[in-house]
C-alpha cells in the first residue's frame, strides 16, 4: 500500500502530528491487510505514545490520566471499501446504536454509508448531520407512538414491523410509512440473540401480517431479518433469505410493492469474507438477476460492529496494585471497567484482550505476548461485578502508574457507559484522520 501525508486530531485537547494514511487498495487475502485491521500500526501505536507522554501520574490534575480511545478512521475507510468490494449489491446502513460517535458516524455519510436507527435521539442525530430521510430505516420493530409520529414529521418513511398491533399503530399515526416484516431467524450460533424478543415466523408474516396490513391499506414493501451478533453458522444466512423469498411471493401475490430485502447486521471482520459468500450465494439462488429486475428489488443491510469494531483502540491507566498472599496472581486496578467503555464484557459477551501499552518507562504496544505474568484486572468502581478479566497474561511486571490497551473495542462499548460511582460517560478520543 502507498502512503501519503495525514495528521492525527485529538478531541481535547487537540493534537496535530503528521503521519501516513493508507490508501484505497484493497487485498483483502494479503498479509498487510489482514495486520492493518489487527491494530497493530504505526498510527495507532503513535497516537497512543504522544498522548500518554503527556501525563505525569504523580502530578497531572484530576482527570488528565483518564482512559482515551484512539479512533483511527482508515480503519473504517477500509471497512467501508471490504463491505463495497464483497457485497456490491447491498447497500449498507450503518447501525448507530453499535458506536454513536458523531464523528464516526459523519465520515460514514460521506462515504456513501446509509443508517439504521432505532430511537428518536438516533434519527434526530442523523439527520442534524444533513443526511436525507431516505438514508434511515427506522430498524425497531416496537415503537414508541410519539416516536413513530416523530419519523413521520421527519420523512423517516422506512420501518420494521414483527407483529400485528404494530400495524394498527402505524395505521394510526404513519400510514405512509414502508413496512418492512422482520421475521425470525435461527441465531443459535450467534453471539448475541435477537430472536428471542423480535421477528416474527413466516408462518405469521403470511397468514396475519400481510394480510392485516392489506386490510388497513399499509405499504408493505418488503422483508427484513437479523442472524444475530456475531453469528457463526452462515447457514441461517441461507435459510433466511430462502424464508424471506417466500414472504416476497405472497406480498407479491397479495398486490404489495416488494421491493427491499434487508439482511440486517452481525456481520464481523474476521468472518466477513465467508458471510459475505453466503449472502451472495443466496442472493443469487433466492433472488435471481431476472426477478430482481422484474420486481426492482434492491438489497440492504444494518452492519455495525463490522464497520467499527476494529478502529478503536482504549488506553487505560494502572491506578493500583494488590499482591495476595500465596498466589502469584496479583490484582490490577486501572480506571476504566464494565460500567464504563468495557461494558461490553456484560452486555456484548466480549472478551476484551488487556495487552501492554507502557511499563517501566518502555513501550510495548504491538509486541507478541509471551504471558510470563498474570493477573485479574478490575475497574475502578466499588462493585465487586466491575472484574474486566480473571485471568489475563501480560508480558511485563506491571506497577502503578503503567498502562494496558485493549484493542478492537469500537462495538458496543462507550455507547453504553455509565455515570456509576461518579464517574464520567464521557471518554476523550483521538482522531486518525483519512486524507484520500
Amino acid at each position: 500500500m502507498s502512503l501519503q501525508g495525514m495528521s492525527i486530531i485529538a478531541e481535547n485537547p487537540t493534537t496535530i502530528v503528521d503521519l501516513p494514511v493508507q490508501n484505497d487498495i484493497i487485498d483483502i487475502e494479503s498479509r498487510q491487510f489482514k495486520n492493518f485491521f489487527k491494530g497493530e500500526n504505526k498510527l495507532i501505536e503513535k497516537a497512543l505514545i504522544d498522548h500518554i507522554n503527556e501525563v505525569d501520574h504523580e502530578e497531572c490534575e484530576p482527570g488528565d490520566e483518564d482512559s482515551f480511545f484512539v479512533c483511527d478512521l482508515n480503519q473504517v475507510y477500509k471497512s467501508v471499501q471490504l463491505w463495497k468490494q464483497q457485497l456490491p449489491r447491498v447497500q449498507a446502513h450503518y447501525a448507530v446504536k453499535c458506536n454513536t460517535n458523531m464523528k464516526v458516524v459523519e465520515f460514514l455519510a460521506d462515504k456513501g454509508v446509509n443508517f439504521d436507527c432505532a430511537s428518536k435521539n438516533e434519527i434526530d442525530a442523523v439527520l442534524q448531520l444533513g443526511v436525507a430521510a431516505e438514508r434511515i430505516v427506522y430498524a425497531n420493530p416496537c415503537k414508541t407512538n410519539s416516536f413513530i409520529r416523530h419519523a413521520r414529521d421527519n420523512q423517516v418513511n422506512l420501518t420494521t414491523v414483527d407483529n400485528v398491533n404494530e400495524l394498527v399503530k402505524l395505521s394510526k399515526f404513519h400510514p405512509e410509512c414502508g413496512i418492512l416484516v422482520r421475521i425470525i431467524t435461527d441465531d443459535e450460533s450467534s453471539q448475541c440473540r435477537l430472536s428471542t424478543k423480535f421477528g416474527c415466523s413466516v408462518e405469521t408474516a403470511v397468514k396475519e401480517i400481510l394480510p392485516t396490513a392489506k386490510n388497513l391499506g399499509l405499504p408493505v414493501v418488503g422483508v427484513a431479518f437479523h442472524v444475530g451478533s456475531g453469528a457463526k453458522d452462515f447457514q441461517a444466512i441461507y435459510q433466511a433469505i430462502r424464508d424471506s423469498r417466500i414472504v416476497f411471493d405472497y406480498g407479491i401475490d397479495l398486490g404489495f410493492k416488494m421491493k427491499i430485502l434487508d439482511i440486517g447486521g452481525g456481520f464481523e471482520f474476521d468472518t466477513f469474507v465467508e458471510s459475505s459468500k453466503m449472502v451472495n450465494v443466496s442472493i443469487d439462488k433466492f433472488f435471481p438477476d431476472l426477478f430482481v429486475k422484474e420486481n426492482g428489488i434492491s438489497f440492504i443491510a444494518e452492519p455495525g460492529r463490522f464497520m467499527v469494531a476494529n478502529a478503536f483502540t482504549l488506553a487505560t491507566h494502572v491506578i493500583a496494585k494488590r499482591d495476595i498472599n500465596g498466589s502469584a496472581k496479583a490484582m490490577l486496578y486501572i480506571n476504566d471497567g464494565v460500567y464504563g467503555n468495557l461494558n461490553c464484557i456484560l452486555f456484548d459477551h466480549q472478551e476484551p484482550t488487556a495487552r501492554i501499552l507502557k511499563s517501566g518507562g518502555q513501550f510495548h504496544y504491538g509486541e507478541k505476548d509471551q504471558r510470563r505474568f498474570e493477573y485479574s484486572i478490575w475497574g475502578p468502581t466499588c462493585d465487586g461485578l466491575d472484574c474486566v478479566s480473571a485471568s489475563s497474561h501480560l508480558n511485563c511486571n506491571v506497577a502503578v502508574g503503567d498502562w494496558l490497551y485493549f484493542p478492537n473495542l469500537g462495538a458496543y462499548t462507550s455507547c453504553a457507559k455509565t455515570q456509576f460511582n461518579g464517574f464520567k460517560n464521557d471518554t476523550e478520543v483521538i482522531y486518525i484522520p483519512v486524507q484520500e
